[in-house]
This record gives C-alpha cells, structure tokens and sequence, in this order.
C-alpha cells in the first residue's frame, strides 16, 4: 500500500470491487531491472496488465513490449509504441494475426512447432525467428510448463528449418515460470540454450539472441528474493555458459514490474458459519475468481490482505468471491486470519494485485462486471 493509493482510496472513494494502480512503482521497479540487468533489453509482457497507461509510461522509457495477440498490437501501436520494439511472442497464432503483425512494422516472431513455423515463412517472409524451448518449472508458483515450447533437439531442427524456409533464424527463448522462487533454474534452461547455439553453429547458423522470458516475482505472502539476487543468477548463468562472448539478452518481465504497484479494494459481502465442528467463518468478498482473483486458483498465488480499520483478536477464515459457482474459493486450505470484528460492509485491500488481475477478469460471469482500474 503507497501512500498515493491510500490518499485516492480515501478521497475518491470508488465503487469496489476496484484496482489502483501507483504508476511510480512500476516506473521504480523498471529501473531497477535496468541497473541490475544493464545488458537485458527490457520487453515488458503486456498481458500482465494491459492499462493504456501502464503501456504508454513504458514507452516513454524505451520499453519493449511482449505481445501475444492482434489486440496487444494495436494497443501498444495506439500508444506510440514503435513496431521495432514489439516481439509477437505467443507461439500459438493465427496466420492472419501474423500478416497482421508483419504488415504493421513487427520483425520479431516466437514459434515451438513445425507449423506455426510454416506460418510464419508465408505471413512474415524474413523475419526473425525465435524457438520456444521446454525446462522445468520447479519453484514457480504458477509453472508454464508443456502447454509452450519444445524439446532443444527438436527446436536445433526447427531453427535449421527456419533458415530453408527464408527466415532468419534468431534465437531461443524459454520461461523458468512465473513467481519463480527457485534461483537455480535459469542455469539449466541457458545451458539448454547454449548448447543450442553450439549444434547450430555447426551448422552454419548464429543464432544472436537468447529470451529469458520472465520469472521474476511480486512480493505476495512468503518472502522472495530481491531482484539483485535474481539479476546475479540470471547473469551467473549467462557467464558460465557463454563466457565473453555474450549474445542479445532478452528479458520479458510482467508480474515484477506491475504487481507490486497495484491494491484491490473490496467490501465484505457476507460473514457466515457453516457448522458440522468447522469454527472457520467463511468471509464472502465482492471479487473473487471471475472477476479479478483468477491466480488463486489451487490457491496458487497467496496475496496479502488488510483490513483498515479492524484490528484485535483474529480467528481463522475461508474467503470466497460473490458468484454462484461453487469453484469460486480464494483461500480454504491455506490459513488466513481476519480481525473478529470484521463486519459486513466493511473494506478490505488486497497487496500486490496489480498483475494478472483486471487482466484476468471475465467479461460478466454471473452479471458481475470486470474490474475497474484506476491508475494514478
């Protein structure tokens, strides 16, 4: 909570459930990417929260940006963002999404499979290229594994493929997973990738460019790293890979960048006990997993929550959102506490919701709208 969303929260008052967004963290949080990683081209993944605002700001600084749809384009486009700077990095696109991009001015293309690669030789003749590799996810807090990339000696035959095809065959990218806790796991993704570029060297093919993808973290309920100590990994495992002859660094932050810098206001909609020897009250909220809270699904990501107001003696709690679907359940089996005296009416803010959440929310399940953002 920063003291400029407290003062709007307390001024404006807005309808809740509601997103506040301090521009001025994510402006903080960016440029401390870029002195701990002053080697990285930042391209900021704009599916973390695609609020004009957040995009234009980025732009003003010279942030690239990950995109992964026809709607991102013309978002960042609509924004002065030059195509130059925007890298289509869904490996799962329609052709004419493609020629889309391509005829808009973008150069920058993922792919994982022998199709999508196709694809791309047809709609983006001589565009760069960059193949999507599977590694594990182990210590992510919500993985990305199976559903993009492919195994390194597929992506080695996919990447010669590219060059046959006329493309230009540019790089490798990979994602650790998101809210990655675990400091290890980019050694064994850039080893997988320098040896990559090793088998394609034979081959007459330089690949320039490695993409780290994301990983970095928000700071939710458990303790993370700070960002110097991923920065340290991340260019430990570059070095030891790649020695002094380094190639394009590419990172693709979302979450590190945004998530701290946004605080979910919602009211308590109902207070209940169910009874049968369970003493938990179960908390009813006006946001839940349709309209702003999807990442607490398997209770994945665990956000911090306050309660302005109320303080005193706390008992444990299941929280849940408004709908009438049975799936919408934040927190049963992860231990929350609230004040006893929490009423209905009252508010309650929830940390580091300024990534996957207004971005998440469903269009009107249950007739309960997405959202709103403010960004200050």
């Amino acid at each position: 909570m920063t003291e400029r969303i407290s003062r709007f929260l307390a001024e404006h008052s807005p309808e809740t459930p509601c997103l506040v967004i301090d521009l001025d963290v994510i402006a903080e949080a960016y440029e401390a990417l870029r002195w701990y990683l002053p080697l990285a081209r930042i391209y900021y993944a704009v599916k973390a929260n695609p609020a004009a605002e957040i995009v234009s700001m980025l732009e003003g600084k010279g942030a690239g940006f990950d995109v992964a749809s026809r709607g991102e384009i013309e978002l960042c486009l609509a924004n002065g963002v030059a195509p130059d700077r925007l890298s289509f990095g869904n490996t799962i696109k329609k052709e004419k999404d493609i020629a889309f991009a391509y005829q808009s001015g973008l150069r920058m293309f993922a792919f994982d499979s022998a199709h999508e690669l196709d694809k791309l030789a047809r709609a983006a003749p001589g565009a760069r290229v960059f193949c999507r590799i599977l590694v594990t996810c182990d210590g992510a807090d919500w993985p990305l594994s199976r559903k993009f990339g492919c195994a390194p000696e597929m992506a080695v035959d996919l990447l010669r493929k590219a060059r046959e095809l006329g493309l230009d065959p540019y790089g490798v990218s990979f994602h650790v997973g998101s809210q990655q806790t675990d400091l290890g796991q980019w050694d064994g993704a850039v080893g997988a990738a320098a040896r990559m570029f090793s088998l394609l060297a034979e081959a007459d093919i330089n690949l320039q460019m490695i993409n780290l993808g994301g990983g970095f973290p928000a700071h939710y309920r458990g303790d993370v790293p700070e960002i110097d100590r991923y920065a340290q990994a991340v260019m430990a495992a570059i070095t030891r890979y790649f020695g002094n002859d380094l190639p394009e660094i590419i990172i693709e932050p979302g979450r590190s960048l945004v998530g701290d810098a946004g605080v979910i206001q919602s009211e308590v909609v109902l207070i209940a006990e169910k009874g049968g020897g369970d003493a938990r009250r179960w908390v009813y909220l006006d946001v839940g997993k349709f309209n702003g809270l999807a990442e607490t699904m398997d209770e994945s990501i665990k956000y911090r929550i306050l309660t302005p107001g109320r303080g005193g003696s706390s008992g444990p709690v299941v929280l849940a959102g408004p709908t009438c679907d049975s799936a919408d359940i934040l927190y049963e089996q992860t231990e929350y506490r609230l004040p006893l005296g929490l009423e209905v009416g009252d508010k309650i803010e929830i940390l580091s919701t300024g990534a996957y959440t207004a971005s998440y929310a469903s269009v009107g399940f249950n007739g309960f709208s997405p959202i709103k953002t403010y960004c200050i």
